[in-house]
C-alpha cells in the first residue's frame, strides 16, 4: 500500500511539474520567441525600405482632412511582411509587422492580412487578424480600443492613419461578414476605405471574436515625418 501511495504521489508531482513547465512555455517562451521574430520582420522591412525596395509609389497627402486614394501597390507575397502597424492606445512603443495571410505560421510572426480583402489604403476593407494571447500577445489589450483611436500603418512610402468608428464588437468565428467590403454591422452605409481588426475572445479562448472597424482618415508621405497620431 505504501508503495502504491508513493508511486501515485510521485506521478502527481511529475505531472504537476510538466503542467507548470508547459504553462511557463506558453506564457513566457513563446512570447519571447515571437517578440524576436516580429522584431526581425520589422528590421527586414526597414532594411528593404532603406534600399528603395518599396511595394508601390508614394501617395499624395489627403486634402482638407480627406484621405487620398493611393496608387495600388504590387500584390503582397504570402507569409511576407509589407507594413508596420502602430496603435498609440496600446502604447507608444507598440508596433507590429503586418504579413500577408492568416494561417497559423504567419500569425506566429506578426499580424496577418486577410488575403481576400483589399490592400492597404485602397477602396474596400483592409482587414487584419492577430493573436490575443500567446505568440507575443499582440492584441492582448484589444478591449481597450475606443472610438476615435488612431491605427497608423506605413508601407515605407506612405503613412496611413485610420480612425476607429466602432468596437470592440463581439461575434462568432463564422461571422465572416465582418470583413466584407462594407461590413453591415459596422454602421458604414457606402463603399469607402475601411480597416477591420479581429482577434480571439475570450482572452485565453477562441469561441468568439472581437472586432473593431475604422475608416481611412488621412495619408501623408513618409518624407513629411510621422503623422500627428504618433507624435508625443
Amino acid at each position: 500500500m505504501r508503495l502504491i501511495v508513493r508511486t501515485v504521489s510521485e506521478l502527481c508531482i511529475t505531472v504537476g511539474a510538466i503542467i507548470v513547465l508547459f504553462v511557463a512555455y506558453v506564457l513566457f517562451w513563446t512570447g519571447v520567441r515571437a517578440d524576436t521574430v516580429m522584431d526581425d520582420q520589422i528590421e527586414r522591412l526597414q532594411e528593404q525600405w532603406s534600399k528603395g525596395q518599396l511595394r508601390g509609389p508614394t501617395a499624395a497627402p489627403g486634402a482638407s482632412g480627406e484621405a487620398a486614394s493611393p496608387p495600388a501597390p504590387e500584390p503582397y507575397r504570402q507569409g511576407e511582411p509589407f507594413a508596420i502597424m502602430y496603435i498609440p492606445r496600446l502604447g507608444f512603443t507598440w508596433n507590429k509587422p503586418v504579413l500577408e495571410g492568416t494561417d497559423t505560421g504567419t500569425l506566429k510572426k506578426g499580424l496577418g492580412h486577410y488575403a481576400n480583402t483589399t490592400q492597404l489604403g485602397q477602396r474596400g476593407n483592409f482587414s487584419v487578424a492577430g493573436h490575443r494571447r500567446t505568440h507575443g500577445d499582440p492584441f492582448k489589450d484589444f478591449p481597450r480600443l475606443r472610438r476615435g483611436d488612431a491605427v497608423v500603418l506605413t508601407d515605407g512610402t506612405t503613412w496611413f492613419t485610420y480612425r476607429i468608428d466602432k468596437g470592440p464588437y463581439r461575434t462568432v468565428p463564422t461571422d465572416v461578414a465582418v470583413i466584407d467590403p462594407v461590413p453591415r454591422k459596422s454602421g458604414y452605409q457606402r463603399p469607402g476605405r475601411y480597416l477591420t481588426l479581429t482577434t480571439c475572445e475570450p482572452e485565453w479562448g477562441h469561441s468568439h471574436r472581437l472586432i473593431v472597424w475604422a475608416r481611412l482618415d488621412s495619408t501623408q508621405p513618409v518624407e513629411a515625418g510621422k503623422p500627428g497620431a504618433l507624435r508625443r
